[in-house]
């Protein structure tokens, strides 16, 4: 029920009929009128919130074994995070193993700040291991949620004797029901110079596309079934084609997320 004051007119009538109005000094050993009675609060094991804790998290994000056009093979795609809410270590790692050997992988380590509502920026170091000479780049980057919930990543790489790349990717995560969700994604990489050593040219250097349907048993734990396809442009493409290898190459995938 809600009170309302009366004003001061209203009062001084109802005074003038004598009926009684609640007014005037407290009496002695009245409470205090914060109801405290002079006792301070003090801590409550257990009920304490504090909202600046450190966390972590280790995301496998995909787990996968793949059928290819020339090749099977194994990847990987992983990060792991820890950190508040305004700074967290971010490591980042990406690679894919066939033919008996270790292809590709790629490994970061940043420092993650938050800028606006959903995006962070990033900044750190990127190694390439693999097929070819190692190669280490300085990183920087921002991550976040796009409009309608798409995950975007994009990062600009600077390395040594004047390398330059970029990388872009991105995702969306659509509920066909609470646990069946199907996952395009896309990436992109663009070199600022040929690296012959590495089968890399300059300018768009390769695509990939993928369509992945996961199943959620929990929210930790959710195997997926795909396609893929991956394809070369320019001088990437001609490198491919000169070491016996396709510019496009699709692929069947089955894998794992998880994560804890």
């Amino acid at each position: 029920m809600a009170f309302v004051a009366l004003p001061a007119y209203a009062q001084d009538a109802m005074q003038d009929m004598g009926m009684p109005m609640q007014g005037g000094t407290a009496p002695a050993g009245a409470r205090s009128p914060d109801y405290s009675d002079g006792v301070d609060h003090g801590d409550m094991t257990g009920m304490d919130m504090p909202d600046d804790k450190a966390l972590g998290m280790l995301l496998i994000d995909r787990l996968e074994v793949f059928d290819a056009r020339h090749a099977n093979g194994a990847a990987l795609d992983a990060q792991a995070w820890y950190g508040n809410d305004a700074n967290k270590l971010w490591l980042k790692a990406e690679g894919e193993h066939s033919d008996g050997r270790l292809q590709d992988l790629r490994a970061e380590a940043l420092w993650d700040h938050p800028i606006a509502a959903y995006w962070d920026t990033q900044l750190g170091v990127r190694h390439d291991f693999g097929a070819g000479s190692d190669r280490t780049w300085a990183a920087f980057g921002v991550q976040g949620l796009a409009p309608y919930w798409f995950e975007v990543q994009a990062t600009i790489y600077v390395g040594q004797s004047g390398r330059t790349a970029l990388r872009f990717d991105s995702e969306y995560e659509l509920l066909l029901t609470r646990r069946l969700i199907l996952q395009p994604r896309v990436e992109v990489n663009f070199y600022g110079s040929d690296d012959p050593q590495r089968h890399i040219g300059a300018g768009l250097s390769d695509a990939a596309l993928g369509l992945l349907l996961r199943y959620e048993f929990t929210r930790q734990f959710a195997p997926y079934v795909g396609v893929e396809a991956e394809r070369k442009f320019g001088r990437s493409a001609d490198f491919a084609r000169a070491a016996g290898e396709s510019a496009f190459d699709p692929r069947l995938v089955a894998g794992l997320r998880f994560w804890f």
